[in-house]
Parts: C-alpha cells; structure tokens; sequence
C-alpha cells in the first residue's frame, strides 16, 4: 500500500512539473512604438546534441529559404544565443530559457509577444522538410499581423 501511494505522489509531482514546461509563452512588454518585426531566437548551451545543432541548421535554411528578402528589410532578425554565457543573462533570464529553445518575438508597434517553439522545434529538429514547413508557416502568420 505504501508503495502505491509513493508511486501515486512521483506521478503526480511529474505530471504537474510537466504541465508547467510545455505550455506556449505569449507574454507583452513595451519597446520603442515605432519597432515593427520578428525575432527568432534559438536558445543553447555551449555542449549541444545533434538535434540542437539541426534546430539552429534547419532555422537559418528556413530563413534563408523563404524569408530573405524580410531578413535583408530587417522584419526577421535571427538572434542565436548561447544560455552559459553570463552577457547574455538578460535575454535568457526574460524568456526563461534553458538549454536548447526556439522562440519567435514578434514585435508589433514596440509591443513583445513571446512564443515558445522548443517543443515544435525538438519534435521535427532533424527533419528539414517537417521543421521548415511548420515554422515558415508560424512566421508568415505573424508577419501578416505586422
């Protein structure tokens, strides 16, 4: 019985620790009013797995691809930063990332929303076709809204 009820507690405790992890960030802060764009921020640390390595690949090809011209107009700013290094606490400690993580920060009229596409991006990381069809359609959604 007492074994049940510590079997009961750890699923319980798990479950609720992973509801909190997986759900999508949307979070407004203010900036400039004039600023008008889209951040894609791919989070990691500096020992990275070859999905993490494929996460950041398959970002820059889906940028690269597709958004070019957005890229080059400064609508789309790529931003890869690395979690262990102390000068970016700030970024990482605003968008609480840890370890590998995907974000898009579309900014509309100097107003931030985060959302959060690490589980997106680890779901379909090594594969291009999947990964850039997924967030080149996230991207133009938000860009329409710009």
């Amino acid at each position: 019985m007492y074994k049940n009820i510590k079997i009961l507690v750890v699923l319980a405790l798990g479950f609720f620790l992973s509801a909190c992890n997986h759900q999508p960030k949307k979070e407004l802060t203010s900036l400039d009013q004039s600023v008008s764009k889209i951040e894609v921020i791919d989070f990691h640390s500096t020992n990275r797995c070859m999905t993490c390595n494929a996460i950041e690949a398959n970002t820059r090809y889906t940028l690269n691809t597709y958004f070019s011209k957005a890229l080059q107009e400064d609508k789309i700013e790529l931003k890869v930063i690395n979690i262990d290094d102390e000068i970016n606490s700030n970024i990482v400690n605003k968008f609480e990332a840890s370890g590998t993580s995907l974000f898009l920060n579309v900014i509309i009229n100097g107003k931030e929303a985060q959302m959060d596409l690490t589980q997106f991006a680890f779901m379909n990381g090594n594969d291009q076709a999947d990964f850039s069809k997924g967030l080149k359609a996230k991207i133009d959604a938000e860009l329409k809204k710009l």
